[in-house]
């Protein structure tokens, strides 16, 4: 429905065209401008049900319980694998999880996970190159949210989250006190509909610039731009890829048809399959997002880290593949 709105508003009531740049641009705006705060919203609103009645604090021993012996990282990794989320889409339900007290690396697993692997793009993947293929992908993708997570989680990185996410964190745990389970949940809901319009409005400025970076790299970035950079065979070709991917901003689903010609033309398989991480996985909008969300030390640590095992996958694909 977002889609056919968004189609009808820009082409048919702007009357731009959809074969132009800016015609694709304002449209790709529209749609995720209207997407995400529709899903930032609802799941603000769904965290803020769960917080009121579930007992979080349950929740929180268990995730941080050594009995787990690390599984609470591949529990977010695969729950990011089936939630069918862009990286952008992926932050509201980042927020629901600090918000909720969840540990931070646990967290992150969810966020790292979440863009590289979702059902559309293993049915592609599956119908482009194969089912070997497509289940090395699926496992590094999980693989590579687990150690992500890991890895951040050791750093103790939570005093670099906003200070907004520190005042949300701290009003959530204050407004567990004023109400008991017993209060009914009519009465509870206009203060959660309250939080969850308070969470989409600190967010709004942040969104509508992100997304607008992604749709400008949607409508204005050449077709074979990236291939002349990615089609030789040299040793930085894979560090290159990454780095050239990170402007731009795509979902899984929607780059694998671009991965399908990058591979025809002779690019290598772990070349083009890093530039497709890197692209979903890491993108400019994204992290104008998460600059609300985090402080730019954080933003860095975690594209840093996670662009340097992009690369290593790449390498490592290049090699087995």
């Amino acid at each position: 429905m977002i889609q056919k709105f968004a189609d009808w508003l820009v082409y048919d009531i702007f009357g731009l065209k959809d074969t132009t740049p800016i015609g694709e641009a304002v449209n790709f705006f529209l749609y995720d401008s209207i997407k995400i705060l529709v899903l930032l919203f609802f799941i603000s609103l769904i965290m803020g049900i769960i917080n009121a009645y579930f007992p979080i604090e349950r929740l929180r021993n268990y995730l941080t319980s050594r009995k787990l012996y690390g599984l609470q990282y591949f529990f977010a990794a695969l729950f990011g694998a089936i939630t069918p989320f862009c990286s952008c889409s992926s932050i509201p339900l980042f927020i629901g999880f600090v918000k909720g007290g969840i540990p931070l690396g646990v967290t992150f697993a969810y966020l790292i996970t979440s863009p590289l692997v979702n059902e559309v793009a293993v049915a592609m993947f599956i119908g482009t190159f194969g089912l070997r293929i497509t289940a090395i992908y699926v496992i590094s993708g999980i693989l590579l949210g687990m150690a992500g997570g890991f890895v951040l989680g050791k750093m103790k990185l939570e005093p670099y989250l906003s200070g907004w996410v520190q005042q949300i964190q701290h009003s959530s745990a204050e407004s567990d006190k004023w109400e008991t389970g017993n209060t009914p949940f009519i009465k509870r809901l206009p203060k959660i509909i309250h939080e969850a319009w308070n969470i989409v409005r600190g967010v709004l400025l942040y969104i509508l610039i992100g997304i607008g970076i992604g749709a400008l790299m949607h409508g204005y970035v050449p077709e074979g731009f990236f291939e002349q950079y990615m089609a030789t065979d040299n040793w930085f070709a894979v560090p290159l890829s990454v780095i050239l991917a990170v402007p731009m901003y795509a979902n899984a689903a929607g780059i694998v048809p671009v991965i399908e010609v990058f591979v025809a033309k002779g690019i290598p398989i772990g070349t083009a399959i890093s530039f497709m991480m890197a692209v979903v996985g890491l993108s400019l909008p994204e992290a104008t997002l998460l600059k609300k969300v985090m402080t730019w030390r954080l933003i860095c640590i975690f594209f840093g880290l996670i662009t340097l095992f992009i690369i290593f996958l790449g390498y490592l694909f290049n090699a087995v593949l």
